[in-house]
């Protein structure tokens, strides 16, 4: 759990990344925007790469948390079907996701080619349980479900992060597209 500061510097934060970008956000700016000392900010956070990663965290932890909140379907299949679909829309509907893919998006190539961040792993555990959930009821395959949940995270996540790449398909019709992979990864 972070403090009022801590937030005030991830509020801060999140502003001048959406204002300026990531190249041009400095932990003074952050400072100045949350009404703290720069002195209180470099106490909790050595450069603006550290506030950054625990911004994605908070950001996209708190979406996918929300998303989970409330997951449709009658069974675990259309539950994970659902928690994924809806998680694809949310990232790729975030403002934070949109400005980093747009203006900085080698932010992201740790996360894409050189390990897991705390937002993935987080992910893949809430996957591994519902995936679990499914298979006890029948309405998903068996298999690894810490393979299934990583393989599933790598698909959506190339979603996110590259659909916009697309060419000359609509997004409902790639969206479209992705549901009936996953669909067909998790049947019996």
């Amino acid at each position: 759990m972070t403090d009022a500061t801590t937030e005030a510097i991830l509020d801060a934060t999140r502003a001048s990344v959406l204002d300026f970008g990531i190249r041009r956000t400095t932990l003074t700016d952050v400072a100045r925007r949350a009404g703290v000392s720069r002195m209180t900010v470099y106490r909790r956070y050595p450069d603006v790469d550290a506030v950054l990663r625990d911004l994605m965290t908070r950001e996209f932890g708190a979406a996918m948390a929300e998303v989970a909140k409330d997951l449709p379907g009658d069974d675990g299949r259309e539950r994970v079907l659902g928690h994924i679909m809806a998680s694809v829309d949310v990232f790729r509907g975030s403002p934070l996701m949109s400005k980093i893919i747009e203006a900085e998006p080698e932010l992201l190539l740790p996360y894409v080619l050189g390990r897991m961040g705390e937002t993935q792993r987080a992910a893949v555990g809430l996957l591994i349980a519902e995936i679990g959930e499914g298979q006890r009821d029948g309405s998903i395959r068996p298999g690894d479900v810490r393979v299934m949940a990583q393989a599933l995270l790598l698909v959506a996540q190339s979603f996110v992060l590259s659909g916009s790449i697309a060419e000359d398909v609509s997004p409902t019709a790639l969206r479209e597209e992705l549901e009936r992979i996953i669909a067909a990864v998790l049947t019996p």
